[in-house]
């Protein structure tokens, strides 16, 4: 089944064109089924590619999906036009009036890792968003700095700089086979870096509640189960298209940044050569699996989000 979205965001155009099934507003209307209701909490700087990046994981199950964007309330976007924001998100101070709930809800990364958290500008306000999940959302993904910042937030794990930046394309070990997260999953998989932070195994490990699903010994612990938040953690990018690295690569050539070639990523290591796409099929399963979680455990009555779950696993 298609994912729902406005026949005019971008996203639309591009999807269907690669053949993910998509759906406008009318249409959807005219099926009798309810389609899971999925918001991403957008707080990338190239809001289109992000959007495009979850809209095509989340959009490639047979199951309908309705796509929220959502923004942070007063924080206003540099480098997206002020159209699009205003036609396609709404402020979340306007979802948490509304008492809207969602099956789920995807929330970002950002390029603040150098702010210590409490230093960004909009903490305050996505800290409500994080207690907010927890009466509105069923499941929560939080991604990279995202992640990180929700992880934080509930169990106090603080992220660490790293002496350089991570950058690449790096192994990682699957640590839950039997997770229904990790269904279908290889015993290990490539996954995109790009980060200056991370958050430390140990201390990961000593939160009662915290299961680290995929692990990597180069760059440590990259995917966590909460099981109790109703969450999951990553901090590194499936939803990367096959170029995003090298765009961060030549953008920071080009701003004179010190920066490696980013690892693993181009053939034999020359950024010369077009780079090689290896974590594609793992992210649809990750991402498709999540959806399949939210739908078998997600109340049909969406307002029971919170309340009540149809999940019988105890």
């Amino acid at each position: 089944m298609p994912i729902k979205i406005p026949a005019n965001l971008p996203a639309y155009d591009v999807l269907k064109r690669e053949g993910v099934m998509v759906m406008d507003p009318g249409h959807a209307a005219r099926q009798d089924i309810r389609p899971l209701r999925i918001g991403l909490l957008n707080l990338m700087p190239r809001k289109i590619q992000t959007e495009n990046q979850f809209a095509r994981l989340i959009g490639a199950t047979p199951l309908q999906i309705e796509f929220d964007l959502i923004r942070m309330s007063e924080h206003q976007a540099k480098n997206t036009a002020a159209e699009h924001m205003e036609s396609f998100y709404r402020p979340f101070a306007e979802v948490a009036a509304s008492g809207d709930k969602y099956d789920g809800l995807i929330i970002t990364g950002a390029p603040i890792e150098h702010l210590e958290f409490e230093a960004v500008t909009y903490w305050d306000e996505l800290r409500r968003v994080f207690d907010w999940t927890q009466s509105h959302v069923h499941s929560t993904f939080g991604v990279c700095w995202g992640g990180m910042a929700m992880i934080n937030h509930f169990h106090g794990v603080r992220k660490h700089m790293l002496p350089a930046k991570a950058f690449g394309c790096f192994r990682h070990r699957n640590m839950a086979p039997a997770s229904p997260y990790l269904r279908g999953f290889s015993d290990d998989c490539v996954i995109p870096v790009s980060r200056w932070t991370e958050m430390k195994r140990d201390e990961i490990a000593a939160v009662p509640g915290l299961t680290i699903l995929l692990d990597s010994d180069e760059v440590g612990p990259c995917l966590v189960e909460d099981r109790g938040r109703r969450a999951l953690y990553i901090f590194n990018h499936f939803e990367y298209d096959s170029d995003t690295l090298k765009q961060e690569y030549e953008r920071d050539v080009t701003n004179g940044t010190p920066i490696n070639v980013p690892c693993n990523y181009y053939p034999g290591d020359d950024p010369a050569r077009p780079p090689q796409n290896r974590w594609r099929s793992h992210a649809h399963l990750l991402y498709g699996n999540w959806i399949s979680e939210i739908y078998e455990t997600t109340p049909y009555d969406i307002t029971k989000i919170g309340v009540e779950t149809t999940d019988l696993r105890g």
